[in-house]
């Protein structure tokens, strides 16, 4: 019995260090591109769905504003999804600026209110590269300028850009910091290897056209999430060697880390709610696998309290992994200028390994709490 649980946890194990192998060979093969000589010629829509961000939208509509992407090609449509605070009245103060203000009137209860807010952005605009954001993120003046210089000069039909945390306030931030940047990493790296799988909606650029040829957010607009990996992967079925990650330090959205526990694990469960519904099956049993791979972490540190072999066991497991991600993340975190935080993998770690075990049971069989509204 005990040959037969070591044999699992090593199989486990190797394949976990197989896919890590395969996510470091992936964002090796992203290289900065030649983004010079692009016309800059492209009418652009920039998309926000809002919903109470009064503290933070004024922020992200002034880097909007300063963006150095010619101003009679750019237009910035920001959605109020029923916000009970002055978010609309700070949207309506920027009007003289060319921010449009478009308030969501949705005539019954949806799960997906944010899908529907992008949806009616999009049937308004009049750009032909969709680029969306949230409300709450930052970027510098080159943000734009960068992601359609992109997108003249290699054709890609989507762009998935890099996002990252910043200005955090505790160490609980700074940890999520590092765990964020591997999110963001898979999601390149799987692109990088030729196979999309996950962006993140905070940087995301599209054709108008192609959006409305895989059927915009048809067939996934009843899950409140998923505006940004499950349309990805539609967009994959049709052009599966069109859809690129920039890998560009201007193309850079910041954005902020959740303060609290309960805010991290709501928001993370949304996120895990997106997984059943993957277009790539073989994602999501890989995905599995890897949730295997941890409960045999915890399985084995659990039976060490009456056997020492698996004490043994689990370290070899734990040092592996620790090996492995410490090489996947150096790279991705010096492209963020924020090397120094992969020293904390070794406090992430073992909480890493509880955490994704709880999220990946509970993400699919509970409803969630988002911007004040309880969803599925």
């Amino acid at each position: 019995m005990i040959a037969l649980h070591s044999i699992i946890s090593l199989l486990l194990t190797g394949l976990y260090l197989l896919v890590v192998g395969y996510l470091i060979k992936g964002w090796s093969a992203l290289k900065r591109p030649n983004i010079k000589g692009a016309s800059l010629t492209t009418k652009v829509t920039i998309l926000i769905a809002a919903r109470d961000e009064e503290e933070r939208i004024r922020y992200t509509i002034e880097d909007i504003i300063a963006q150095d992407y010619p101003k009679h090609l750019t237009e910035v449509i920001i959605v109020d999804d029923h916000s009970t605070d002055s978010t609309s009245d700070i949207i309506r103060s920027y009007a003289a600026d060319g921010i449009q203000l478009l308030q969501l009137k949705a005539d019954k209860p949806l799960n997906s209110y944010k899908k529907k807010a992008i949806a009616e952005a999009i049937a308004r605009s009049t750009g032909d590269l969709m680029v969306a954001t949230d409300a709450d993120c930052r970027m510098g003046p080159k943000w734009l300028s960068s992601i359609v210089g992109y997108y003249e000069t290699h054709k890609p039909v989507m762009i998935s850009s890099p996002v990252t945390y910043f200005e955090e306030r505790s160490l609980f931030e700074r940890l999520q910091t590092l765990e964020f940047s591997y999110l963001i990493g898979i999601g390149a790296a799987f692109i990088g290897n030729g196979r999309a799988s996950t962006c993140n909606g905070a940087n995301l650029a599209y054709r108008k056209d192609v959006f409305y040829e895989v059927g915009g957010f048809k067939g996934i607009d009843d899950l409140a999430s998923g505006d940004d990996e499950l349309l990805l992967q539609k967009v994959a079925v049709q052009y599966p060697n069109r859809i690129a990650f920039f890998k560009n330090p201007e193309a850079i959205v910041y954005t902020h880390a959740k303060h609290t526990l309960q805010e991290f694990l709501q928001q993370r469960r949304r996120w895990a709610s997106k997984s059943t519904r993957y277009k790539d099956k073989k994602i999501v049993a890989l995905a599995v696998c890897i949730w295997l791979f941890n409960l045999s972490l915890i399985a084995n540190a659990l039976l060490a309290f009456y056997n020492v072999y698996f004490l043994k066991l689990f370290l070899i497991q734990f040092l592996l992994k620790c090996v492995f991600e410490t090489a996947f993340l150096l790279p991705i975190t010096t492209f963020f200028k924020r090397a120094n935080l992969v020293a904390l993998l070794i406090i992430l770690a073992p909480i890493h390994i509880i955490y994704f075990v709880y999220v990946g049971l509970i993400g699919n069989t509970r409803k969630y709490a988002w911007k004040g509204r309880i969803v599925k």
